[in-house]
C-alpha cells in the first residue's frame, strides 16, 4: 500500500499514535497537511488509516459505531469492524488499513479480515510502517524518549526514507 506512515505505541504506561501529513495521488503530491489519526469514544481510543481517505472515513464511522454499540470494548470492537468489512459486499472492497490503540491493546485491522494484536504493542501501517517501525523498535531499546518523542522521531526517520511520506507530522495520545 502506497500511501503514508502511521505509527503508534503503548510504551511505560503511554499511548501515542502519529501520522504524516502527505496526501499523494500517482506520483503527485495533493496535500502536506493531512490528518490521518484521531480520538475516538471520549478520548480513550486512538485510531489511524493508511490507504484511500474516503475509505477510511468510512471505516472510521462504522468503528464508532461499533465502540458506542459494545460501550467501548475494544477487542468486541474490532472483531466486529473486521467481520463487517469482511462480509459486507460493499465495505470489502474498500481499500485502507487501521491502527487502533487504547491503554490495554493495539490493533491493525484489514480488510482481509486481518486483525493483528502485536507483541511489542507497536502499531505501524502504510509505505512507511516498516522503517518507522524498525526506528521505533530501536529508540525504545536504546533511548529514554517518551512515547510521543518516539513516534515523532520513528515517522521523521521513515520520512527521509518513504516517498510517500513527509515531514509535517501529527500526534495523538491518551
Amino acid at each position: 500500500m502506497k500511501s503514508t506512515t502511521v505509527l503508534g505505541i503503548r510504551y511505560k504506561g503511554e499511548v501515542a499514535i502519529g501520522c504524516d501529513g502527505q496526501v499523494t495521488t500517482g506520483e503527485t503530491i495533493m496535500k502536506h497537511t493531512a490528518r490521518k489519526i484521531r480520538k475516538m469514544y471520549d478520548n480513550k481510543i486512538l485510531i489511524g488509516f493508511a490507504g484511500s481517505t474516503a475509505d477510511a472515513l468510512t471505516l472510521f464511522e462504522r468503528f464508532e459505531s461499533k465502540l458506542e454499540e459494545f460501550q467501548g470494548n475494544l477487542p468486541r470492537s474490532v472483531v466486529e469492524l473486521a467481520k463487517d468489512w469482511r462480509q459486507d459486499k460493499i465495505l470489502r472492497r474498500l481499500e485502507a488499513m487501521l491502527g487502533i490503540l487504547n491503554k490495554h491493546h493495539a490493533y491493525i485491522v484489514s480488510g482481509q479480515g486481518d486483525i493483528i494484536e502485536p507483541d511489542d504493542g507497536i502499531i505501524a501501517i502504510g509505505s512507511g510502517g516498516p522503517y518507522a517501525l524498525a526506528a521505533c523498535r530501536a529508540l525504545i531499546r536504546y533511548s529514554k524518549l517518551s512515547a510521543r518523542q518516539i513516534v515523532e522521531e520513528s515517522i521523521k526517520i521513515a520520512a527521509g526514507i518513504c516517498i510517500y511520506s513527509n515531514y509535517k507530522i501529527f500526534i495523538e495520545e491518551l
